[in-house]
């Protein structure tokens, strides 16, 4: 197996859990923080469904840059349509990348700053950050009264059947 074809199924086997805490976040809560120093629940979601959008651009083009990105939607339905295109835009461009591909540059712009390696590191520092987001995120769920969906098993609102 290519580090390429393991990075998919990883990556393939996150995706439900994408879908479920993001479809948990209520529109009430889009401005909920635990604190004001937290990134609030809408953003978070945004962050998400954008970051996996940016892999796409990320293998079209080699470079992406934060100032380019979109403004966040206002509803919770159009974040995760928006997550919804970017997860089958990204399932059809990583089946036809290349192992060459794979292994070329890429960089990301913020600001001033740039992180630049080679697309498979920068694909999984992305499903990390993710990751760690989408866990940032689920902790907001019940606060905000709603009900944590089961991610990695089975959560004390949702016993993963």
């Amino acid at each position: 197996m290519s580090t390429r074809d393991f990075f998919i199924k990883r990556w393939e086997q996150e995706l439900a859990a994408f879908g479920k805490v993001l479809r948990a976040v209520p529109d009430t809560g889009f401005a909920y923080r635990p604190h004001e120093r937290s990134t609030a629940a809408g953003a978070l979601a945004w962050q998400i469904a954008d970051e996996q959008a940016q892999l796409s651009d990320l293998l079209q083009s080699g470079s992406v840059s934060f100032a380019d990105r979109p403004k966040a939607p206002a509803k919770v339905a159009d974040i995760v349509a928006v997550w919804d295109r970017a997860t089958e835009d990204l399932r059809k461009r990583l089946q036809s990348t290349s192992d060459q591909k794979w292994n070329e540059k890429a960089t990301l712009k913020f600001g001033d700053n740039e992180w630049s390696d080679t697309m498979e590191n920068m694909f999984w520092g992305y499903l990390l950050d993710m990751i760690h987001h989408r866990g940032q995120l689920s902790a907001y769920l019940r606060p905000m009264g709603v009900k944590v969906p089961a991610i990695y098993g089975p959560s004390a609102d949702d016993s993963g059947s």
